[in-house]
């Protein structure tokens, strides 16, 4: 009995429950507080989640696979319970998306000695127990009924105990959906086919032309737009918009428009960014639909408008796929500004100037930001604009106070402030030959450890406003667009989003198509002309 297969997966179910679900069970704490009234719920529960993983690891209780299955399940469920308690973040599809997208450098920052200790003791150590014990199998026949029947048997307590507490499941089902995004494995496994699925439906995309009357009505003098995207910006730690710290004590000196009250239309890059860059609103957008359609930068591109993206990201999440101008700076390690891995996000405008005078024409500049990219926000910026002290320098953020975490958080904003501001200093010195103006939009949010959540990524409908409430703020040349500069301020306050980007570029490059929306330019009601 105690070699069986199903023996192994009983205990191994049980153990699952215990060993990596603690933020799961905070979680059911938190909406049912563990007491004497609520014991038997948590008993219940404890049950059903066990029989649940038990079932699914039935599926697998074959000779040959079972074994190399439950081996691979401690090694990640270790991993994705140590994220899960250190970020409080939720292992769904989108995760997993951003983990296969994950570059070395962006690897590292995630590395640490506490990260090593649970795979080793909650990964390995129970993999090589799995390994070197002799599961014992029955005769087929007999395997595929013992299989049937313990499979029954675990549906049968699963149903019974939701029967007999049935008021608690109610509402834990009902009310409380978001809880079982924290089970794990569970949930990733789940999230892991839905991811798998995604991209075998995303292969061979046909790609819908957008935009194809684009036609681009020429000023007196040529545009340069300079689109600066993001990373990880929270609206509430602009000082600009009234946060304590002067995070933005260079573009309190600038002329520009800050728009207090933009959002994401995503809580990761690899949605927000091309979601912000698509004809399609939050509500219709999905990785596959915004790649079977072009986006802003095809239509762009066909109106007649020169485009370069210059990145200091991972990539353009496909958004510049059809670009043929496109420069990752982390590759060209430019002396000075690069160093150990890092690039300051400074280091894309190096050169620069010289792509803009080598062909005076209508240009679309965008600079894609590591920005604030967590959890090692003390590596984001130089040494001398750490004006807030003490910092958190490491990556285990739980280890650090929230003072700490906010004032590397802060430090990594003010840089962005000083990189905005030499950003606009380079539009200036090019007022003569251009109409020139920027647009800043961070991709999204962050938490920085409010109830207990880090970084971002969060499901959006439960995702906490900082991760969805971005810093945006917009710069002008003398009479850009015949924009009424008062008039913009105005509905600084107004509530804007994402969605609202693509009408409002082409708006700003004079680009006219039957897929531009005046109600979505948000300056359109602000133009003399």
């Amino acid at each position: 009995m105690f070699k069986s297969s199903r023996f192994i997966i009983l205990v191994s179910s049980l153990f699952f429950s215990a060993f990596y679900n603690d933020l799961f069970w905070k979680k059911v704490s938190s909406v049912y507080p563990f007491g004497s009234e609520n014991i038997w719920y948590f008993v219940s529960l404890f049950i059903v989640l066990s029989s649940v993983i038990y079932l699914v690891l039935s599926l697998v209780n074959f000779k040959y696979i079972l074994k190399p299955v439950l081996i691979a399940l401690f090694i990640v469920s270790a991993g994705t319970s140590y994220y899960m308690n250190s970020y409080g973040v939720v292992i769904d599809d989108q995760m997993i998306n951003n983990i296969f997208e994950t570059q070395v450098a962006e690897v590292n920052d995630l590395l640490s000695w506490k990260l090593l200790f649970d795979l080793i003791v909650f990964g390995v150590v129970p993999s090589l127990l799995v390994y070197f014990v002799k599961i014992e199998y029955k005769s087929f026949g007999k395997h595929l009924l013992y299989k049937l029947l313990s499979i029954f048997v675990a549906l049968l307590v699963i149903i019974a105990n939701i029967y007999v507490f049935s008021r608690f499941y109610t509402s834990f089902f009902r009310e409380h959906k978001p809880l079982r995004y924290y089970t794990n494995p569970t949930y990733y496994i789940y999230s892991f086919g839905k991811f798998i699925h995604n991209k075998y439906r995303n292969r061979n995309i046909i790609v819908q032309k957008t935009g194809l009357d684009a036609k681009l009505i020429e000023g007196k003098k040529p545009k340069l737009l300079i689109l600066v995207v993001g990373e990880s910006a929270r609206a509430d730690h602009f000082s600009l918009n009234g946060y304590k710290k002067d995070t933005n004590p260079y573009l309190k000196k600038e002329d520009v428009v800050n728009f207090k009250q933009m959002y994401s239309c995503g809580t990761e890059t690899a949605t927000s960014v091309p979601c912000m860059f698509s004809v399609l609103d939050r509500e219709d957008f999905s990785i596959r639909a915004g790649l079977e359609h072009e986006n802003l930068l095809d239509v762009a591109k066909r109106a007649g408008v020169r485009i370069k993206w210059i990145d200091n990201n991972s990539d353009s999440k496909g958004v510049a796929t059809r670009i043929k101008d496109v420069v990752n700076i982390r590759t060209k390690k430019i002396e000075h500004f690069c160093d150990s891995g890092e690039c300051r996000d400074v280091a894309m405008l190096v050169g620069l100037q010289q792509y803009i005078d080598s062909n005076v024409t209508n240009t679309i500049i965008v600079l894609h930001q590591m920005g604030n990219h967590g959890p090692a926000y003390y590596k984001r910026y130089p040494k001398k604009f750490e004006k807030f002290k003490p910092v958190c320098k490491s990556n285990q953020l739980q280890k650090c106070t929230q003072e700490e975490i906010k004032n590397a958080y802060d430090n990594a904003i003010s840089y962005t402030d000083y990189f905005l501001s030499k950003t606009i200093d380079l539009l200036k010195k090019n007022e003569t030959k251009y109409d020139t103006a920027l647009l800043y939009l961070s991709d999204h949010g962050e938490s920085l450890g409010e109830k207990g959540v880090y970084l971002h990524a969060m499901p959006y409908f439960i995702a906490p406003v900082a991760q969805r409430h971005i810093a945006s703020v917009a710069w002008f040349g003398p009479n850009f667009d015949h924009l009424n500069q008062q008039c913009i301020r105005k509905d600084e306050g107004k509530h804007y989003s994402q969605d609202d980007y693509f009408s409002t570029v082409l708006g700003l490059m004079g680009i006219k198509t039957k897929v531009y929306s005046k109600s979505k330019d948000m300056f359109a009601a602000c133009r003399t002309k």
